[in-house]
């Protein structure tokens, strides 16, 4: 399955999530009930799927930035990712393999953690964060690939007492999706590739989100438009 850019991706998402709650908790569709479903996005790339998904529900938009810690010399291979004030999470093999310790990351740590205080701030404002307590949360990417801010993103949001907690994406390695099923209650994905190699391979467009374009789409779902 592809599609056409993360917004394609999202009104696909949308419809499977409307119909796993339909299916799960008929409760929380329609009528806006003070307890229903609250969507939050990973931006960047989350944020343009995720806001079709709020769109769809009528359910409030929001964000959880987390940060991938990539390894030095190769920013993109995903070696930890830290979210909230949570401790960074780390994949002990990679480190291992590549022979790095937690103590002697620090500095890339600290330069992620003032990058996603940074984002938070920009994106949300003096928005207070949504109330997650007993709530059902959808939890949205473009895609998975290691899933490490995923599942940093996840034991964070766990801190906050949600009801329950599903993963939505459109796209993911097989082997990632089935790791993260045991931290969410549920992980709906459209899409597992046997030859999964990287997200935006499955994307026609997979132009890259700005921090323009996420508070854009939140003041747009905000407004209902």
């Amino acid at each position: 399955m592809r599609f056409t850019d993360r917004r394609d991706a999202g009104r696909q998402l949308a419809r499977r999530v409307r119909e796993h709650l339909e299916a799960t908790r008929p409760d929380l569709i329609g009528g806006h009930p003070p307890d229903g479903p609250v969507v939050l996005a990973l931006p960047r790339g989350g944020v343009p799927v995720a806001a079709e998904i709020a769109r769809d529900l009528g359910a409030p938009l929001d964000v959880l930035v987390a940060r991938k810690i990539g390894a030095p010399g190769q920013p993109e291979l995903a070696i930890g990712a830290l979210a909230g004030e949570d401790r960074p999470l780390f994949d002990a093999r990679a480190l291992e393999f590549l022979g790095l310790t937690e103590e002697g990351l620090a500095a890339d740590v600290a330069r992620e953690r003032t990058e996603l205080r940074r984002r938070e701030g920009l994106y949300r404002g003096r928005r207070p964060p949504p109330e997650l307590t007993g709530r059902t949360v959808v939890l949205v990417d473009d895609g998975l690939a290691t899933g490490m801010t995923a599942r940093a993103a996840l034991r964070a949001l766990r801190r906050h007492g949600p009801a329950i907690v599903l993963l939505a994406v459109p796209v993911a390695s097989p082997t990632t999706a089935a790791a993260l099923a045991r931290e969410a209650d549920d992980v709906l994905c459209l899409s597992r590739p046997p030859d999964f190699r990287a997200v935006g391979e499955w994307y026609d467009d997979f132009t890259q989100v700005s921090d323009e374009d996420v508070i854009d789409a939140l003041h747009r779902t905000a407004a209902g438009r």
